[in-house]
Parts: structure tokens; C-alpha cells; sequence
């Protein structure tokens, strides 16, 4: 899942001739390399044959969960995976109620960065295909509307918008370059120079761990302008405004911005559930003990387990784990990869899971609200040329991509070809304005999002194109996510650095061990898919040093080069 995070402007003085390295997800508070690491020959790991058939809990069927499995299956171990709901976690693909075809809507994760390169590790695997994303201004949107304070600017290129919002763009450059070295890291991360990434960062972790994002902006004399700050934090740059992550930690949005992961999203062709989905249907080409043909699925010959409702340690400093059809196993290792909150209030845990210190941190994990609306369209009727009262044509589309201060906040276009059955989300909000919608039902709501349309579309009849019923999703009230994603607040960096770096369990008591923490919350990059996969693999690295197993001298893994990679640590007194 994205956030809507503004994108920095390339450096204008580049020379536009020089081939330079990608952007990717590289750090930069653990610059490993784990696209590398999942394309060497040399594979990820290995284990003894001792261990080989051995059962691990794997709690919770997303992403990380389902990548945790599939990659220890790889190795010759047994996964259980334990799911409360479906396969796919916050990878949700819904479908539409009264309408016939194949439409889907993303409910979740609906859009993601070329430079999720371990994400795109196992897209390729599968080979699931992806399409540009109509976000505002890509090159790929036919055109986009910025709709402020009751007036709305049409644009095809950023050019295309009055001067003022040039001003912004370049107050947000200009914040980046002076407050956080950003051409200098992201010069750091094309190149994966690894100590000049840990020079830039451990100062800026230092300076700017207590500073939210609104006083970021606030110290830059770029920003001096109240109107501008206002006018960045309602329709940003990027895929939108930010107004509502504006409590949030300067160091999420950095890390964000530095690695390109706002920048040219790409659709997943058919929904990206169909990922972690196949995934659980794959039968690895190389797989060690289990007979070739074998998947997650086939091993779990009555499908998944079901939601867990007690984790406990037992005797021989086992995990026990209870499940919702009081079937009780225990386990020599267990990988988590739910929401943190989970441990908290759905899953009766014993304190001796976690040190009291990473208890801590899960308590104050920080998740934000976000909500979606989605409706079926009889067709792309937004490309039609727009014409004016007295018949003529405009020039324009008749609607477009939308950013605004309404309730809707960000109206996306999705569209399958001409005179195809297409979709709309008609609204994706987060944090207050998602609570503002709360209490109402998809109708409702619907009701709410096309009076504000209209007032920025007086002359388009959506509702005369819409053919069945509205679909949506608020993640605050999902009982198995009580929210989108983790948002660290000031001061959350200590906390964060507990929780991703769990997963090097030789630094943890011996009777706090065997429990491994994963997922995108636990990541450094919460609410991109990226994350998940990232902190799946820091999992099986750590499983798999549990049980003597190894990797290959030429493809060491996160765990291995931990000390040198290692995250900045913050005094504690």
C-alpha cells in the first residue's frame, strides 16, 4: 500500500545524456542489497538434513507472510501458516456486487515503484505483468485537475498549473537539498555506496529523530509562506496532498522521497492479490526434501490454518500457538507477520514472547486511518471531450484525475480500454479525513463523494454511468489491521530500530528466542509492499541460522553482514 508522498523534482542541471545507475530501495538505514541477494545463482540459504520436514508457524497470510513461507518451504522446512481471513493480507483485490464481468478494485496496495526491486523479484517469478498508474500529472494520465479552495486548475503537465505551484515545487527542492543532502543520497543509493549512505543518515537520524514533518517544512526559509505550506500539504506533488502526515516523523517522508518510492507507480495487471495468492500455488522449480511439485498449498492439505487466538512459550523455549478451532501446536520457531497490534488485542500472548523493550515499541507503534470508495463504470466516458454550454468543445476531458481540498481528496481513473467496463475510486483519504466517513455505509458515502465531484464537475452525470454497487473499505475498522500502515512518529526511531532489527536473535536473551518479527510495520518502509518482502527474508535468515542452516560464501544475507549495514543506534539515557 502507498502512501501519498511527494515526489522531489529531478535535479534540473543533470546531464540528461549520462546514463545513471536506478533508483531502489536501498536504505538507507540498512543498505543491503536484497534484489541481488534473491537473484544470485547461489540461492539464499541452505539447512542441514537433520532439520529437514521441520514445522514453523507462520502467522499471517500477506505478503511477508506468504514470502516467508514460500522461501523456507524452498529450504526443505514446513510452513503453518496461520490466516484469519484470506491469502493476501492488505494485497486485497475486491470484486463488485451486482455488476457482471471482471472488474476489480484494489482495497489495498494499488500501486508501487520500479524501485521495489525485491518486490519485483517475485512479480517476475510469477509472471504477473504490470501497467503505468494514472496518478496526477504522470506521464501516462490523459489529464489532471487541482481543485483548491473552490477553484480548479487543468493540467496535462505539471507546466500546465499556475505559477504558485511552481513556487511550491521548488520550496519542496529546495527544502530537500538544504535540510536533507538529498541529490547527495540519492547519488549514494544509485551507486549502493554504502558508507557514504551511513555518513548522510546517522547525522540526519541524530538531527531530525525528534522533528515532524510540518516543522521540517516550518525551519526551511523556502517555506516561510503559510500559503505554500498549505497548498503542498492539500495537493503535494507526487500522487497528493500530505497535509494529513503532517504530525508524522521527517524521517518516514525522507526515506520515502530518497528512494524513488512515489515515483512512476506501476498497476498490477489482474489485482495484486493475485500475487501472494499464486505464490501459495507455486511449485519451485528448485525445492530441497519435498518431492518436486510440492507448494504451500499442497502441504496444507485442508488450506490454511485458521486466525491464531493464543501465543505462548512452553517448555524447551518452544512457541505454542492456539488456534480459532482450538487446535494447539507447538514449534521449535515461529515468524509473525500480522499487525503489531494483533499482540496486542486479538492474540492472548504470553509477556515472555518479546523483551519488555520490543513490547514497548509495539506499543507505540503509530498506524494511519486510510479509507477507499470504489464504483464500476459502464465505460472511460472521462475521456470524452468536454464541451461547453453552447456545444462546443473545450479542449479538455470531461473528467480527469482529481486532487482537492473535498471530501474526496484523491479521485483515480481506471479504465480498460476503450468502451470497456472501467472503474473509479471516487475517493482515497487518510488519516482525519478517513475518520470524517467513518460511520457511513458504501452508499452513503458514495452520496457524499459525488456531491463533491460534482461541485468541481457541475456538467458530468457520474451517476448515469455507474453499474453496480459501490465497493470500500476502511482500514482503521478492519479487525485484523485497526489500520492502513505503521507512521512513526518523532521520537519513534529507537523503537522502529527494536523491532527490524529483532530478527538478530543472538542479541536477545536465549528465553527470548525463536519468536521472529516480520511485515511491512516492522520494516523500514511500512506501507510499501518492498518492506514486507524485506522483512520476510530478514526472517528466514534468521529461522534459518536458528536451525544451523547457512548461506552460501559468495551470497552472504542480511544477517550476515549485519555489523557492517548495521542501523544507527541512538543513545538510550
Amino acid at each position: 500500500m502507498s502512501a501519498n508522498v511527494p515526489a522531489a523534482v529531478h535535479d534540473e542541471h543533470a546531464d540528461a545524456t549520462e546514463p545513471q545507475a536506478p533508483i531502489t530501495m536501498f536504505g538507507p538505514d540498512f543498505p543491503f542489497a536484497y534484489d541481488d541477494f534473491l537473484a544470485h545463482p547461489a540461492g539464499i540459504g541452505s539447512l542441514p538434513a537433520t532439520v529437514h520436514g521441520t514445522e514453523v508457524a507462520v502467522v499471517g497470510g500477506g505478503l511477508s507472510g506468504i514470502i516467508t513461507a514460500y522461501e523456507l518451504m524452498k529450504m526443505g522446512l514446513r510452513p503453518v501458516v496461520y490466516e484469519a481471513d484470506e491469502i493476501g493480507g492488505r494485497l486485497r483485490t475486491a470484486t463488485f456486487e451486482g455488476c457482471e464481468g471482471e472488474l476489480t478494485a484494489e482495497m489495498g496496495a494499488m500501486r508501487f515503484p520500479p524501485s521495489s526491486t525485491a518486490f519485483q523479484h517475485y512479480l517476475d517469478l510469477v509472471g504477473l505483468e504490470t501497467k503505468p498508474f494514472p496518478n496526477p500529472l504522470a506521464a501516462d494520465t490523459p489529464s489532471t485537475v487541482v481543485d483548491l479552495k473552490g477553484e480548479s486548475h487543468y493540467a496535462r503537465t505539471v507546466e500546465d498549473l499556475p505559477e504558485v505551484y511552481h513556487e511550491v515545487m521548488r520550496a519542496w527542492n529546495s527544502t530537500l537539498e538544504e535540510g536533507a543532502d538529498f541529490t547527495a543520497m540519492q547519488s549514494a543509493i544509485r551507486e549502493r555506496d554504502v558508507p557514504r549512505i551511513r555518513e548522510i543518515w546517522s547525522q540526519l537520524v541524530e538531527k531530525l529523530d525528534n522533528q515532524t514533518f510540518y516543522g521540517f517544512l516550518c525551519d526551511s526559509a523556502a517555506f516561510r509562506s503559510f500559503r505554500h505550506r498549505e497548498i503542498f500539504g492539500q495537493v503535494g506533488f507526487g500522487t497528493g496532498g500530505w497535509d494529513t502526515d503532517f504530525p508524522n516523523s521527517i524521517l518516514e517522508i525522507l526515506r520515502v522521497v530518497y528512494t524513488g518510492a512515489d515515483d512512476d507507480h506501476r498497476g498490477i495487471v489482474g489485482g495484486s492479490q493475485q500475487l501472494p495468492r499464486m505464490l501459495w500455488e507455486r511449485e519451485p522449480a528448485k525445492i530441497v526434501h519435498w518431492p518436486y511439485g510440492t507448494s504451500l498449498d499442497s502441504l496444507h492439505e485442508r488450506g490454511h490454518r485458521p486466525a491464531v487466538t493464543r501465543l505462548a512459550r512452553t517448555a524447551g523455549n518452544r512457541i505454542t500457538v492456539t488456534d480459532a478451532d482450538g487446535d494447539i501446536r507447538t514449534f521449535r520457531a515461529a515468524v509473525f507477520t500480522a499487525q503489531s497490534w494483533m499482540l496486542l488485542s486479538k492474540i492472548d500472548c504470553d509477556e515472555s514472547l518479546l523483551p519488555i523493550d520490543h513490547w514497548t515499541a509495539v506499543e507505540r507503534t503509530h498506524y494511519m486511518e486510510s479509507s477507499k470508495l470504489f464504483v464500476p463504470v459502464d465505460r472511460p466516458f472521462w475521456l470524452d471531450a468536454a464541451v461547453d454550454r453552447d456545444g462546443r468543445k473545450t479542449g479538455r476531458d470531461t473528467m480527469s484525475m482529481t486532487l482537492t481540498d473535498r471530501m474526496t481528496r484523491g479521485t483515480y481513473l481506471l479504465d480498460n480500454g476503450p468502451d470497456q467496463p472501467a472503474v473509479i475510486c471516487l475517493s482515497y483519504t487518510w488519516c482525519d479525513d478517513s475518520l470524517k466517513w467513518l460511520p457511513l455505509d458504501a452508499n452513503e458515502r458514495m452520496e457524499v463523494m459525488l456531491k463533491s465531484l460534482g461541485e468541481i464537475y457541475p456538467d458530468v452525470d457520474i451517476r448515469s454511468h455507474i453499474i453496480g454497487n459501490p465497493a470500500t473499505v476502511s482500514w482503521e475498522n478492519e479487525p485484523y489491521f485497526m489500520g492502513a500502515f505503521k507512521a512513526n512518529l518523532p521520537g519513534h526511531y529507537r523503537y522502529q530500530r527494536r523491532l527490524f532489527t529483532h530478527f538478530m536473535q543472538d542479541r536477545l536473551p536465549s528465553d527470548k528466542r525463536g519468536l521472529y518479527l516480520a511485515g511491512d510495520d516492522v520494516s523500514w518502509t511500512a506501507g510499501w509492499a518492498e518492506g514486507a518482502v524485506q522483512t520476510a527474508l530478514n526472517a528466514v535468515w534468521g529461522v534459518m541460522d536458528q536451525f544451523g542452516g547457512g548461506t552460501d560464501a559468495t551470497n552472504p544475507g542480511p544477517g550476515d553482514v549485519y555489523e557492517s549495514i548495521a542501523p544507527v543506534e541512538l543513545p538510550e539515557d
